[in-house]
């Protein structure tokens, strides 16, 4: 008799499959949550249920769930992984590839202390399992509501939190504190200036009136990249251009949306004169900024991040899109900060202070 494998390793490689697929919130909470269930229930519970057919009546367990128990408990690779493995998408262009290789983290990544799906400590496992060396916990700021943004009180308990997960981490992965703050209407940005002192790294985005005219727009965002708080121009012109997928409840319900109009070259010049990175955000519905924007950011001598906007595990390896953007718009390694050592990344933002 083969060896059983680990179905709930296998449920929760299924779930990151289908989030990075950028597949439904739903089908990605069926396994999550079998997940949890079979993790909790005892082994020789499992294989009792099996043979008697009994575990969809598990509490979190359904039909399809319940079969990829069955087979993962009977030692066989679950149908449903092996279908989804054998439709992943094709490997990178070599210059992708490489830029994919010489990333050593992600600087905008969310958890459920916001608008995220899953606790920090997941997604800081499933990043350490990518490869990374780091990530930035970047959840927002009070101002969007619609996304539990988190107030000055609820952050400082995030920073005790981080600095606890820290000390219980895989040795060669660090959590990095951050935040996505809102780039409020007269660029101010949306958190206290001591909070915003104390973080590894700020993005600043802009959230709302994203159809101001472009002298308002251009004024608001050259504003925030002066202040000395401000790392990262997050998804510059806030585009969306499909549908979010999973995890990420707060994004859902928009499918499309123009950019936001802005004059680009005061926008580029002020990151160039401060030093703040553009990012390449590399969600599938956002795809920020456009290629023709990137090419102009790149003449222009800007430095960049790429980034997933990461709202749920699976989504952390969507770097792949941002690093076929990059790479197609010519944009160096080395003007990439995530690319850089995290010491180095770390006094590049401890300079704009």
């Amino acid at each position: 008799m083969p060896e059983s494998r680990d179905p709930v390793a296998d449920l929760r490689r299924i779930a990151f499959l289908l989030e990075r697929a950028n597949e439904a919130t739903y089908r990605v909470r069926a396994f999550r949550s079998a997940a949890a269930t079979v993790a909790n229930t005892p082994h020789d519970e499992l294989v009792e249920r099996a043979a008697a057919g009994t575990l969809a009546k598990l509490s979190g367990v359904g039909d399809v769930t319940a079969r990829c128990v069955t087979e993962s408990l009977a030692g066989e690779e679950p149908v449903y992984l092996r279908r989804i493995t054998a439709t992943e998408g094709t490997d990178l262009p070599a210059a992708a590839a490489a830029l994919r290789a010489a990333l050593r983290g992600d600087c905008h990544v969310h958890s459920d202390w916001s608008d995220g799906g899953s606790p920090i400590e997941e997604m800081a496992l499933a990043a350490a399992d990518l490869g990374h060396e780091y990530f930035v916990l970047t959840d927002h700021s009070p101002r969007l509501t619609v996304a539990r943004g988190l107030t000055a009180d609820r952050l400082r308990r995030q920073l005790d939190h981080v600095a606890r997960l820290n000390e219980a981490l895989p040795d060669g992965f660090r959590i990095l504190t951050g935040i996505e703050v809102d780039i409020l209407d007269d660029g101010r940005l949306d958190q206290e200036d001591e909070l915003l002192a104390r973080l590894d790294l700020v993005v600043g985005s802009v959230h709302s009136r994203l159809r101001d005219d472009s002298a308002r727009m251009t004024r608001r965002m050259v504003a925030a990249i002066a202040n000395p708080h401000l790392d990262v121009l997050g998804h510059m012109t806030g585009r969306k251009v499909a549908a979010a997928g999973a995890g990420d409840a707060a994004h859902s319900k928009v499918r499309t949306r123009p950019p936001s109009d802005f004059d680009l070259e005061k926008v580029l010049a002020a990151c160039v004169e401060h030093g703040k990175a553009v990012e390449i955000n590399s969600r599938p519905d956002r795809l920020d900024p456009p290629k023709r924007m990137l090419t102009v950011a790149v003449e222009a001598g800007c430095v960049f991040t790429i980034d997933t906007d990461a709202h749920a595990p699976g989504q952390l390896d969507w770097l792949d899109f941002g690093c076929e953007r990059a790479a197609l718009c010519g944009v160096p390694a080395d003007r990439i900060v995530n690319t850089w050592p995290v010491e180095r990344l770390l006094e590049w933002t401890a300079s704009h202070a």
